[in-house]
């Protein structure tokens, strides 16, 4: 009896949105809005949850990619207001 109400706990405990998959999607918004830096910020920051949680490998390598290219585009977006 104990195991199913611990079970039923747990169901509706692991059934919200963890915080990095939350913080992965802002980050998302603001990357296709075009707030680069913004969405770097938020990145970074779900990266550091997800280190914290241990589970989501595949998040994980998603971000540190996604924070590649970010980084790129920055530092292109920077190096272009120098050349005008």
């Amino acid at each position: 009896m104990v195991s199913i109400i611990i079970l039923f706990i747990l169901f509706f405990v692991l059934r919200k949105k963890s915080i990095p998959v939350e913080l992965y999607f802002a980050a998302l918004r603001n990357e296709n809005n075009g707030h680069f830096e913004a969405a770097v910020i938020a990145y970074e920051t779900a990266l550091i949850e997800v280190k914290k949680i241990r589970f989501h490998g595949t998040l994980k390598n998603k971000i540190i990619k996604k924070l590649k290219l970010l980084h790129t585009v920055v530092e292109y977006n920077n190096n272009l207001h120098f050349i005008r």
